[in-house]
């Protein structure tokens, strides 16, 4: 899996490192047991700080995307708590359709946006 990280961005390093593992999981680039690479090698890799990669796989872990095991490392397990899952996207989705509310952005307009990001993953 290749991780690129754009220095420039106003977002912090480990939410782009999340949020690429996240897209991995969501596109089928990485499935449930697949390893990640240990945080050193990922943090030399990229040329970040090992303490980024760390916060970031915790917070994976936290979110039920990967389990921690000090042999393996860092592993693909999604969380089956769909309840869980659900109410959080929820929240989520109230904030981000408010924003577009309030740039006039209709409910066509969403739906078809949602469309494609599902035609992206393969979702039916």
């Amino acid at each position: 899996m290749v991780i690129e990280i754009d220095f420039n961005s106003d977002e912090a390093i480990y939410v782009q490192l999340m949020n690429q593992i996240i897209m991995g999981i969501a596109t089928s680039r990485l499935q449930e047991g697949d390893p990640l690479p240990s945080v050193r090698q990922l943090a030399d890799t990229i040329g970040i700080n090992m303490h980024t990669v760390n916060k970031a796989y915790s917070l994976l872990r936290q979110e039920g995307f990967v389990t921690i095991d000090r042999r393996r490392g860092a592993i693909i397990a999604i969380d089956v708590d769909k309840m869980k899952a659900l109410e959080e996207m929820k929240q989520n989705l109230m904030v981000a359709l408010a924003r577009g509310y309030c740039k006039n952005i209709s409910r066509a307009e969403v739906h078809d946006l949602i469309d494609e990001i599902f035609d992206e993953y393969g979702i039916e």
